[in-house]
């Protein structure tokens, strides 16, 4: 039997041949949010490593830098990697878009191991349990020449996930889990 997604199920089932047309577009046609890239430069404060690449070409991730990406944003504690989520790139993408700067964003924490995270929790009130770091879903970054409030403003203003300020630590919190700030 042959499964088809949510999306083309409820094409398939009565959309119609107008909106089946319509699916199908040519080039020209082509919607402006699949052109062009999306392209990020990151730092790693704790490794010294620094990682930049297209992540996203015309409406495609691209999984060779997306695993580059992954082993920079690991684990430095444990030598970890794990999948980060695909939306926290285009967040950053968009903070960068929203603040109107390219400039390299400096990472301080991005996946963290269990083991990482319980032992950090132990050290500080400040971190969750159940942190969305455990899950590749958030990232603790900084910009230099960007102060901490504007970040967190320009975080906050696209709604795309949680906002934590820290400007004792230096840096902001992002995530892509529900909206919410603290």
């Amino acid at each position: 039997m042959t499964k088809f997604s949510p999306a083309r199920r409820q094409l398939m089932l009565g959309l119609g041949s107008m909106a089946m047309f319509s699916v199908i577009s040519s080039p020209a046609m082509a919607s402006r949010s699949t052109q062009g890239s999306r392209m990020l430069s990151m730092f790693n404060r704790h490794t010294q490593e620094e990682g930049q690449g297209a992540y996203w070409v015309d409406g495609k991730y691209q999984k060779e830098i997306l695993t580059d990406f992954d082993h920079l944003l690991r684990d430095h504690r444990a030598n970890i990697a794990a999948p980060m989520d695909k939306r926290l790139y285009d967040l950053l993408f968009h903070l960068q878009e929203n603040l109107k700067t390219k400039d390299t964003i400096h990472i301080i924490s991005g996946y963290r191991s269990p083991q990482t995270n319980a032992m950090l929790a132990k050290k500080s009130g400040g971190v969750a349990k159940k942190s969305l770091h455990m899950e590749g879903k958030a990232i603790d970054i900084a910009i230099p020449g960007i102060r901490l409030d504007r970040l967190r403003d320009a975080a906050k203003e696209l709604k795309l996930g949680g906002v934590g300020y820290y400007p004792q630590s230096g840096f902001v919190h992002v995530d892509v889990g529900r909206v919410r700030s603290w």
